[in-house]
């Protein structure tokens, strides 16, 4: 069942891709043994449950938590689990759990995520790894780098099924260096959007870059270094500056950043724009351009590779957001299982959220060219 709004809408995002089952036949484990996760957080989105970490062989839901106490049933429920926490915090104090998946408001992650790598614990998050805090990136980055532990931000664009084919032909060489890319981030709030302390309503939109920059991030690993972003007043009364928390004028920031590759890429997000909505993107390369597809004026009559997701296991749906849900849950549970980095590192998660805060700073100050701090291994 897809999350939905008050008047049955179904959220964006949350539309249920279709899976493939004939593809989980071809799905091999990795290992044998069972990892213990606790979930931190439901939400109107009922994001805690979504990622379908309840059906992942190699897993086991140990502990749940949620501020309110109908969303900590829902999620009990949901996860098959019994052992259930009033905080996330207490659950993150709870010595049989490998990992944690926090699922919470946005202004929360980095300050769980820390707390969870500190008390010994692989960490999941959702996006955005930080809220418009540098020294919150800053403070993320030296927690993973002590804690031995691994983290992985659960951007869902890295497995939307063009720029999965993307990265796998950037990484084959197939594409060469990435010239210019395009990302958009296109969602519509005509109202409030039901969150904890109202946290979206009136988001900076660069504040929540990352289903965007990922069109570039998520194809190449790589950072933007420097950027300049325009924003446009909100024409939405709820929107408005002096009608957000944050103090924001903004309902669309437009960012044209520079490439570590060199190269340039747009990336747009909005709140205020009704129509088509949804994150896509596009790039050219030097070898040709991916716009939905691969077209190269050269070779045209070549028959393109055939590039498709990994089987998932037995039980686990695609999901929502462009069905990436249950690749992003197993790529991270078959990181730990196998003691490697997950796809989407640190590195990547603060590249794609901090160049998003540094831009809203930009539009702020009118299109000012300014630096992007860098993240690497």
């Amino acid at each position: 069942m897809s999350p939905t709004t008050d008047d049955a809408t179904p959220i964006q995002g949350f539309e249920q891709a279709e899976t493939d089952r004939s593809a989980a036949r071809a799905w091999r484990p990795v290992s044998d043994r069972k990892i213990r996760v606790g979930i931190a957080g439901q939400g109107v989105c009922r994001f805690g449950s979504a990622f379908h970490f309840q059906h992942h062989p190699n897993v086991t839901v140990a502990a749940v938590a949620d501020l309110d106490s109908d969303k900590r049933a829902e999620l009990a429920t949901a996860c098959r689990c019994e052992t259930t926490y009033t905080s996330c915090e207490d659950l993150i104090g709870d010595d049989t759990l490998e990992a944690v998946f926090i699922a919470t408001d946005a202004p929360s992650h980095a300050r769980l995520a820390m707390a969870a790598l500190q008390a010994g614990k692989h960490v999941a998050s959702a996006v955005p790894a930080v809220f418009g805090s540098l020294e919150d990136a800053d403070a993320l980055y030296e927690a993973y780098r002590a804690s031995g532990r691994q983290y992985m931000m659960f951007e869902t664009s890295y497995y939307h099924d063009d720029l999965y084919r993307m990265r796998e032909m950037y990484r084959s060489g197939a594409l060469g260096k990435v010239i210019y890319a395009e990302g958009e981030y296109w969602h519509y709030f005509g109202t409030p959007l039901a969150a904890h302390e109202s946290w979206r309503t009136g988001l900076p939109p660069q504040w929540y870059p990352t289903h965007s920059n990922a069109y570039y991030v998520g194809v190449t690993g790589g950072s933007f270094t420097e950027v300049s972003c325009m924003g446009f007043p909100s024409p939405i009364e709820h929107l408005k500056a002096e009608n957000n928390r944050f103090g924001n004028p903004f309902g669309t920031e437009i960012a044209l950043f520079r490439t570590n590759e060199g190269g340039m890429a747009r990336m747009g997000v909005s709140w205020d724009t009704p129509g088509v909505g949804g994150e896509r993107g596009r790039l050219r390369a030097e070898r040709g351009t991916f716009y939905g597809d691969f077209k190269n004026s050269d070779h045209n009559d070549e028959p393109l590779p055939v590039i498709t997701r990994p089987p998932l296991p037995p039980g686990v749906d695609a999901g929502g957001h462009g069905g990436s849900h249950g690749y992003l849950m197993s790529e991270f549970v078959e990181a730990i299982l196998q003691e490697r980095t997950p796809l989407v590192d640190i590195a990547q998660s603060l590249n794609m959220t901090v160049s998003g805060i540094v831009a809203h700073e930009s539009a702020l100050k009118d299109g000012e060219l300014l630096k992007i701090p860098q993240y690497n291994l």
